[in-house]
């Protein structure tokens, strides 16, 4: 009925066509995400991670299988990032994330997640 192939595009005219919109995609050689909610923590060991920067607006996609556990319940292995910011501190891959996205310096991106209790987005719009 639509003639044979089934679905989707060739990937290089799909990546083409993403260039000419100006959106850039980049595959990261993630070893951990951590998606963290009131209750529980998604963690993603070794996923694939892709981020598109589509004119300045970064999403990143996740692919993978997490494990869920109970919020807080699972620092073992974990990074110095993830007890820093138990004990009240902000971490250093955040601080890194939100300089990155507005230019701004690593001590100027710290002081405003600690201007708004360590919310990326609120840090995000102060700086920019």
């Amino acid at each position: 009925m639509f003639g044979g192939g089934g679905g989707g595009l060739d990937p290089r005219k799909m990546e083409q066509m993403m260039k000419q919109m100006g959106i850039d995609v980049d595959e990261l050689d993630a070893k951990e995400v951590i998606i963290r909610t009131e209750d529980t923590e998604l963690v993603f060991d070794n996923p694939d991670v892709t981020k598109m920067d589509a004119r300045g607006q970064e999403t990143y996609q996740v692919i993978g299988s997490p494990e869920e556990r109970e919020a807080g319940s699972g620092n073992a292995g974990a990074s110095a990032d993830v007890t820093d910011s138990a004990a009240g501190e902000i971490p250093d891959a955040d601080v890194e994330i939100v300089a990155t996205r507005t230019g701004a310096s690593e001590d100027a991106a710290r002081a405003a997640l600690e201007n708004n209790d360590g919310d990326l987005a609120a840090a995000v719009e102060e700086l920019e």
